[in-house]
């Protein structure tokens, strides 16, 4: 199932009211459901949303589009040279000329490992 980033908070806490109904007051699932539902209106209230928002995408989003690319390069060699500017963080996903790498910190120097993207894996069977 795909998450919605850009979910309306009030239809989910009009579900979280729906859901509610089924449990006792006082129940541990009603004091959860009545928790969660004051985060997102604490989070609306505050201006935190946005910020929730990214949150949201970067730990919830499927895995294939979590995979998000950190810089793009058309050379090996432009991406070598942006590797020794001292920049890259370690562990950031780049495409260099479409093919996917992670920025890795080995003892003495950076490297770039083979890490393929989304869109160059087969498709499931």
């Amino acid at each position: 199932m795909a998450y919605d980033p850009d979910f309306d908070v009030d239809a989910i806490i009009r579900i979280i009211g729906t859901i509610n109904e089924k449990y006792p007051e006082g129940s541990p699932e009603d004091e959860a459901l009545h928790i969660a539902a004051g985060a997102l209106v604490y989070l609306r209230e505050n201006q935190k949303l946005d910020e929730y928002r990214a949150y949201f995408r970067k730990y919830f989003a499927p895995a294939t589009s979590a995979a998000l690319v950190a810089q793009s390069f058309t050379s090996r060699a432009e991406a070598d040279a942006w590797l020794a500017s001292g920049v890259a963080p370690d562990g950031a996903l780049v495409s260099i000329a479409g093919e996917g790498f992670t920025v890795v910190r080995l003892p003495n120097r950076w490297e770039f490992l083979r890490t393929p993207l989304p869109e160059e894996l087969p498709p499931p069977e």
